[in-house]
């Protein structure tokens, strides 16, 4: 077959936004005593946008790539080309496939058209008859990255920034060739990282030096004469006189290979349970191709991709993770609902920040770093103080250690952050935020001491996690300057700020606001004054429900691991003891004076944190949560056990309540507003699309509020 076999396929996107394969002839230098190696065809993708749209791979632009190649190997099959080099436009390899393109692939058939003209384009840029090359020049995910792999020799950018196979993230396998050629090329247990634990850890990518390292390119080059560099090298090698090695390069043949083979299988698989609790497709599904394809070809390999993409295409889980990562996350995250326009934000050109605790001192750190701006904080004595501003100088250090910043960049870091024991350090500041202590008066004095100091344009944030915002700015002289900004914690990882809008709330505070989130690479969601916003609300209904069935008798093992299908970061246990038992009945106790019976206060909780206990259950030697006999006793239960089917049942209905009445409410603009949250804020699943679609498809949005809270087919198929 060739790419124009393909046609119909493209005819049914013809308003695809094509990348296109411009060629140029480049008369490649001399090596050694030869005056040229020959003529080098270059192939640039270039979709014709700016930098902010990268290039992906839709039907139209892998058949207009695909008959490039096969016009390049007649060309080479004349002995008029001595090699082919494929890159990109600035910044970019190829970012992958066009999700917006799959998503629309409604036929088992039509999925299977797309993966093999994939297969069918890339094994002509594998077999062109003269060596193949990539230069990676920036982002490569996905099909862009196979595009890579695909080649015989590959050079990487050292300001590359993003390379990976996400497939398993997103609901499909890597099915361009990727899973086949990877372990081969890397070993099979850097595979597994890069296909599976880097996916699953919050879609994580590969700088260029860490693809150099792990041996996905040959060669690393500057950015600055990156191009010119690579091509000089491929000369090398075209001339003989470089022969790249690759020292994690295995022979799945071989005996030894086989083990270390089964094992990294056998890794993958406990990292995807440990993770997912096996509730997406998709992570096995990667792993029983890379299991299978050991002892295959490639071509056999390529047939079993392709019936695992087009199976994976027509599943919910591919459908909602389309609906959670391209319409929410890549999408309405960049447009948030309710902001206002962006010309009225203020300047900010210092921060002060009350407090020096660990939120307060990964706040600093944070605004220090991604704004570049000088960050003060404050606190009652100089011991505090020394400790918060101690914290950023040993982060920066880690930075230096970890090379993810220089010398100079880890000595400006330290210098923009200071400390002192007077909020008069605040005078000159352009915004205030306060990470103390959650109870509502101690908020309200530091918010009265520190309008009595700043200017009149300064604007006053809060980082409550359910505190009234409204009540705090009662008795200030401007209440219009104050804003909520909730982080979630760890702060330098989730990337999500909840941005509260109180009655008298400036639009030009907002924007601000707004602004500041997007310096600081987060998403902001715009959210009403109400007890504990979005995120907080929904995980402590979520516990409280889990929490209901313990204390009415259920076992502990049974209730906490109850809602495992969900596919969960962690149980709701684990998610009480991590935020801390005082902390979380604190937050209970405030949703149920404003709530009631919803938010019951469970005086088992209770009774441990008076007796300083930090965890409903310690994990035993066979894995199974077990409580301690001396805990136990501290307790007392109803006999009205649940099973594990009545308690996810429960919980699913619970959660469709809360959401309802929170979109009753206003809470937030839509329901996708409250699947941003919960994916950027609580690391909910990708995989479930959000927690509505999820509702959706369980039937508890129904069973509870009469109707879905998205139309048919938006995140999946019921």
């Amino acid at each position: 077959m060739s790419a124009a076999d393909f046609r119909q396929l493209a005819a049914l996107f013809p308003d695809e936004t094509v990348t296109h394969s411009y060629v140029q002839d480049i008369e490649l230098p001399s090596v050694a005593d030869k005056p040229s190696t020959g003529t080098f065809a270059l192939i640039t993708l270039d979709n014709g946008l700016d930098h902010s749209k990268p290039t992906t791979l839709g039907p139209n632009t892998l058949v207009e790539l695909g008959t490039v190649l096969e016009g390049l190997k007649e060309r080479a099959a004349r002995g008029e080309i001595s090699g082919v080099g494929v890159t990109g436009k600035p910044y970019y390899l190829v970012a992958g496939a066009d999700l917006s393109a799959v998503k629309r692939l409604k036929e088992r058939e039509h999925g299977l058209w797309m993966a093999r003209l994939g297969h069918e384009v890339y094994a002509t840029l594998s077999n062109l008859g003269v060596p193949s090359f990539a230069f990676i020049n920036g982002v490569a995910l996905g099909g862009g990255l196979e595009i890579a792999l695909q080649s015989n020799y590959r050079t990487v950018s050292s300001g590359a920034g993003a390379l990976a196979l996400p497939e398993a993230f997103i609901g499909l396998v890597p099915g361009w060739g990727g899973v086949y050629l990877l372990p081969r090329l890397i070993g099979p247990e850097n595979a597994v990282k890069v296909m599976i634990e880097n996916p699953l850890s919050n879609n994580r990518t590969v700088s260029g030096p860490e693809a150099y390292q792990l041996g996905i390119a040959d060669a690393m080059f500057e950015p600055a004469d990156f191009l010119e560099r690579s091509l000089e090298w491929a000369a090398r090698v075209i001339s003989g006189e470089v022969t790249p090695e690759r020292a994690n390069a295995v022979d799945a043949a071989d005996a030894a290979v086989a083990a270390r083979w089964a094992a990294a299988v056998e890794s993958g698989r406990a990292f995807v349970e440990a993770k997912t609790s096996n509730a997406a497709p998709a992570p096995g599904k990667v792993l029983d191709i890379m299991e299978a394809n050991r002892t295959t070809t490639q071509a056999e390999s390529a047939d079993l991709e392709c019936a695992t993409l087009a199976d994976l295409m027509q599943t919910d889980e591919f459908r909602a993770t389309v609906y959670a990562f391209l319409d929410l996350v890549q999408k309405r995250s960049k447009r948030p609902a309710g902001a206002p326009d962006a010309r009225l934000a203020r300047p900010v050109t210092k921060i002060g920040v009350v407090g020096a605790g660990l939120m307060a001192s990964q706040l600093a750190l944070l605004f220090a770093r991604q704004l570049k701006v000088p960050v003060v904080l404050t606190d009652v004595d100089q011991e505090r103080v020394d400790k918060g501003v101690g914290f950023v100088h040993a982060e920066a250090d880690k930075l230096l250690a970890k090379r993810k910043i220089s010398a100079d960049a880890a000595n400006r870091l330290k210098a923009l952050v200071t400390g002192s024991v007077s909020k008069e350090a605040f005078a000159d500041a352009d915004f205030v935020i306060e990470a103390v202590f959650e109870e509502l008066q101690v908020k309200k004095q530091v918010f009265a001491e520190v309008e009595a100091i700043v200017s009149a344009e300064c604007i006053l944030a809060t980082n409550t996690s359910s505190l009234s915002v409204t009540e705090m700015a009662a008795d200030l002289q401007h209440p219009e300057r104050l804003v909520g900004f909730h982080f979630f914690n760890p702060v330098a990882v989730m990337p999500l700020v909840e941005i509260v809008r109180a009655p008298k709330t400036a639009d030009s505070v907002l924007a601000t606001a707004f602004e500041l989130s997007k310096g600081l690479k987060k998403t902001g969601v715009l959210v009403k004054d109400a007890p504990a916003f979005v995120v907080n609300r929904i995980l402590l209904r979520l516990m409280g429900e889990v929490i209901s069935a313990f204390d009415e008798g259920t076992p502990a093992e049974v209730a906490d691991t109850a809602l495992r299908p969900m596919g969960l970061p962690m149980t709701p246990f684990t998610l009480a003891a991590m935020v801390g038992l005082p902390v979380a009945q604190h937050v209970q106790e405030s949703l149920h004076a404003a709530f009631g019976d919803r938010f019951p206060v469970s005086q088992n909780l209770q009774k441990l944190i008076d007796n300083g206990v930090k965890s409903l259950w310690v994990p035993g030697p066979d894995r199974t949560p077990v409580i301690p006999a001396e805990t136990l006793s501290l307790m007392s239960f109803d006999n009205r056990p649940s099973g594990s089917d009545e308690v996810l049942r429960r919980t699913q209905d619970a959660l469709a309540e809360e959401i309802g009445l929170m979109l009753s409410e206003g809470v937030v603009a839509g329901p996708e507003d409250i699947d941003l949250c919960v994916i950027l804020g609580a690391g909910w699943p990708m995989f479930l699309g959000g927690i509505t679609p999820y509702l959706d498809r369980t039937g508890a949005s129904e069973r509870v509020n009469g109707r879905r809270f998205l139309p048919p087919g938006v995140a999946s198929a019921a």
